[in-house]
């Protein structure tokens, strides 16, 4: 049974933020709002925590994991980011972009795609995980709240409580968040080439909103 925690979408309770963290280090598995959908959220480095988010999410080690970070400084110490690169991050984040790019050592290889070797990294625009990457003092693994079968990502705390709470062991309610996923933008090989089109813009990557 999972714990639920009523947190302001624009000032976090400092004690409830304390207590989510808390639940993180201990290996939980949490939803919480971001800029786009909600999302499932767990500990860097609990190997069993990632796998329960894979398995909740029915996906293997082959579909791209999120690092979710503070801000941009933290993102370069877990991604390999040339100048090129750094100035289309730069240009929209924080916000509802996911990039893929080649992993550091900081990575677990576990973590980062078998073959490829990259990783997923983004900075949500968002003072809920913000606050609480501020608290933990380093990234979670995160994926797009979507469930296999389900057309869209959820973003009802209710409808998430409902389902999952056996699954996880805390819903962050922040209110309602959008009903799209990020947009997953690959820029590990050289020009930025659109994976998932989301709530972000891709004009700005000069791609088209066509897959």
């Amino acid at each position: 049974m999972s714990q639920y925690f009523e947190i302001h979408p624009l000032n976090p309770q400092p004690r409830l933020i304390k207590q989510a963290a808390q639940i993180l280090r201990q290996g939980g598995l949490i939803a919480l709002p971001t800029d786009s959908s909600y999302a499932l959220a767990c500990p860097l480095d609990d190997k069993t925590a990632v796998e329960r988010l894979r398995r909740l999410r029915g996906i293997d080690d082959k579909h791209h994991l999120t690092l979710m970070c503070s801000d941009l400084s933290e993102l370069g110490n877990f991604a390999r980011v040339d100048n090129r690169q750094y100035r289309w991050i730069k240009g929209a984040t924080p916000g509802p972009y996911v990039f893929i790019l080649e992993a550091t050592k900081e990575v677990p290889r576990r973590l980062s795609h078998p073959a490829r070797k990259t990783i997923g990294v983004r900075v949500p625009d968002h003072v809920v995980p913000l606050a609480l990457l501020a608290e933990l003092g380093q990234p979670m693994i995160s994926a797009t709240l979507q469930m296999p079968g389900d057309d869209e990502p959820m973003n009802d705390p209710a409808e998430i409580r409902a389902r999952l709470e056996k699954q996880l062991d805390l819903v962050v309610d922040g209110g309602p968040a959008p009903a799209q996923p990020t947009t997953v933008i690959d820029l590990s090989g050289g020009e930025p080439e659109l994976v998932r089109l989301g709530r972000g813009d891709v004009e700005r990557f000069g791609l088209s909103a066509t897959l």
